[in-house]
Parts: C-alpha cells; structure tokens; sequence
C-alpha cells in the first residue's frame, strides 16, 4: 500500500476556519496573500510560480483563488480547496489580473497582506481596490509555524526519504571503494537525488511536485568548508571528509538529513572537529522544548563548538524552522525570541568549518512535542557509523 501525499480538504477548510478567527481578532475583513508556500498552504494548489500572479483572498465566509488562464485546469485537477476559481486571461495583460478577482469580491473594508506580497503587486492591488484599507499582516505565517497532525505525518515521510537518500549515498561511495573509481560531488549528487525519487515515486501516490522534490547538496575536502557549497567536479580522495545534505519534500513538506563521513579512518585532529560538532548538535536538539527561546537553544548549542575551543570556524546558526519552505520560521539563532511550541519543525545543524581543511555538520529535522524534542531523521550520526572502511 502506497502513501499518499494529498491533504484532505477538510484539513483546509480548517486552516481557514483557524485563520477566520485571527482575522476577526485582528481586525480584518479579508487576507490577500500571492506567495506560491502560502496560495498551497491555503488551497492545496500547488505551482510554478513565475510573472502570472496567482493569489488567495480569503473572506468572511469565501476563499477565492486567482489563477492565470494557463493555470485554471491545473487547479481544477488539483482539487483546490476554494469556494470560487477566478482566472485572468494573460499577463501584464489589457486589464489588470486583479480586475478578474474584483469582479468576484467585493471591494471595501480592511484587508490584510502577507509580508511576501511585494510593493510593486500591491500598487497593483491598491490601483484596482481603491476602496480598501490595507494592512500588512502575518497571520498565515503564524499559522505555519505550528504544523497540523496531517503534516507532521508528511515531514515524518520527508525524513524517511532524506535518510533513504543518505544511505544510497553511502553505498555508492562503499562499492566504489570495494572496485572502481571513486565519484565526483556531482555524480554522487547526481544518484542521490534519483535514488530519493525513485524511492518516493515507488512508495507514494499522488506525488505533489514542488520546485526542489529531492536534492540536495554534497561536497567533499576542503570544499566541505563553504558550508552552502555547490557540487563540483572534485573526486572524492581515501582520507577525505564529505558532507552529504540532501532532503526533500513529501506533500510540499521538508525535511533535511546531514551528515559527514569519513573516507577512511579519520585522524585525531577530524576526530576532534567531528566530536565537538556532533556534542553541539546532541546539545542543541535536546534543548528543543516547548517553551524554550530560539536564541537561547541557538546559544547553548553554538556554546559546545566555542568551549571546545572552535569558535572561529563558525559560520551560522544552529537551524531554521521547514515546513513548505524549505528555510522558514522559526530561526534558531541570536535575535529570534520565539518560544517553541508543540508541533513546530525544525533544522538542528550547527557546523564546524576550517578554511582549507574541511567542514564538519551534522543535521536532523526535528519536532517539538510536548514531551520534548523527536528526531524526524533517523541516520545513524556516530563517529564509527560514518567512517567509510578502505579495505
């Protein structure tokens, strides 16, 4: 039996319902948001975003989705979760495309927008709805922060895969080692990412297809030490490190697995990177309670690398929130002081990164529960489970 990745429409029509309420605390008459994570969030719509806006208004009692032409029978085979479909003909167009939704929905009171909504799109907005209040508003974004049940199944699913991706990794590097030669960063990219795809068309029904479905990225010596490095045509070496970061996405929903091998028995020195790494990462994911401050996890996580003495080699936060970006809300770093709470999903992947030598970084998805942190992600992460035997 397959899983399938289609959400239920009552699982929308509850995120209206739920967003119905913060609008009427807030104020709101109706919410326009035009970001593609936030028209799939709402609808169950999911596209190629590009020039065509696509949009959701969401009011009292209706949801709207606008669409260009191209994109209406699209919409209609993906079931989208609205009361009405309003399609434009073309962009830019004679007419505005928001003339289209103006003719579906009335044109006064206090709209809220989403902070994605660019200045340029709502001067479009504003020339058409002249008898509106605006107000920027993030009340989807609140809503995301939180995944619902039906979610947190599809980022369980995710986290199966990003493993599934791990280990062909690994045995490709295994069997080059065993006989033959050993793969550039790109051709060891290159066969993870068909392996999760494979993996999920085999398992899964209804794939929803979002830009980034399995990838990744992977990278090897020195090169590790760019912590957002690109594949290259770099080959592998016996005594290497490599970090292999793949992931994707089950449903439009993220997750993220890392970790850094060794090609060979590492030396004392990767010994001493790679433990104060994974000791961080053990920290930081412990600390992810509810309740607990973003900067206050990032600080006690980030704290093991510098006590070890590492300090200067660090590049970035412990993590960031995942949900349908891949990078969202919340972020585990100094500056954000939010409070987790029970169903938020997040990175937990501090890094080590030494200038011509190597990087070291190692990343679960994590769920924040009531009882504490669960890892989403199951790869083994110990030293000797990432150590690539040569003979």
């Amino acid at each position: 039996m397959t899983f399938s990745q289609r959400l239920p429409a009552a699982f929308y029509r509850d995120v209206h319902a739920r967003l119905r309420t913060r609008m009427q605390t807030a104020g709101l008459d109706a919410v326009v948001v035009d970001d593609w994570h936030d028209v799939a969030y709402l609808t169950g719509f999911f596209h190629h975003p590009n020039e065509r806006p696509a949009v959701v208004w969401v009011g009292a009692d209706r949801v709207v989705l606008l669409v260009p032409e191209l994109e209406r029978e699209h919409a209609q085979a993906q079931n989208a979760v609205v009361d009405e479909l309003v399609a434009f003909e073309e962009f830019p167009g004679v007419d505005s495309p928001f003339a289209a939704l103006a003719k579906a929905v009335p044109s006064s009171g206090v709209w809220g927008h989403s902070p994605a909504v660019s200045t340029g799109r709502l001067a479009q907005l504003e020339a058409v709805f002249g008898g509106v209040t605006w107000r920027m508003s993030a009340l989807v974004d609140e809503l995301r922060l939180v995944k619902q049940p039906e979610e947190v199944e599809l980022h369980r699913q995710a986290g199966r895969l990003g493993d599934v991706m791990l280990a062909a990794g690994v045995e490709l590097v295994a069997a080059a080692v065993a006989g033959g030669e050993l793969p550039t960063e790109a051709e060891l990219a290159d066969h993870v990412v068909r392996a999760g795809a494979r993996w999920m068309y085999e398992t899964h029904s209804d794939v929803v297809v979002v830009p980034m479905l399995t990838g990744g990225l992977v990278y090897g010596g020195a090169n590790s030490a760019y912590p957002h490095g690109l594949p290259s045509s770099y080959r592998l070496r016996p005594g290497d490190t490599f970090i292999l970061s793949l992931g994707g996405a089950v449903g439009g929903r993220y997750a993220e697995s890392e970790r850094t091998f060794f090609l060979g028995e590492p030396t004392q020195e990767q010994v001493a990177y790679f433990t104060a790494d994974h000791r961080a990462q053990e920290a930081g994911t412990r600390a992810l309670r509810p309740g607990a401050r973003c900067q206050d996890v990032n600080r006690a996580c980030l704290d093991v690398i510098r006590d070890a003495g590492y300090g200067e080699y660090l590049r970035h936060r412990q993590g960031h929130g995942i949900g349908l970006n891949f990078h969202e809300p919340p972020w585990l770093s100094d500056g954000d002081d939010t409070e987790l709470a029970p169903g938020m999903v997040v990175s937990s992947e501090p890094g080590i990164y030494v200038p011509g030598h190597a990087g070291y970084r190692i990343s679960d998805t994590v769920l924040v529960t009531e009882h504490g942190p669960e890892r989403l992600t199951a790869f083994p992460r110990d030293l000797d489970d990432v150590v690539i035997a040569l003979s």
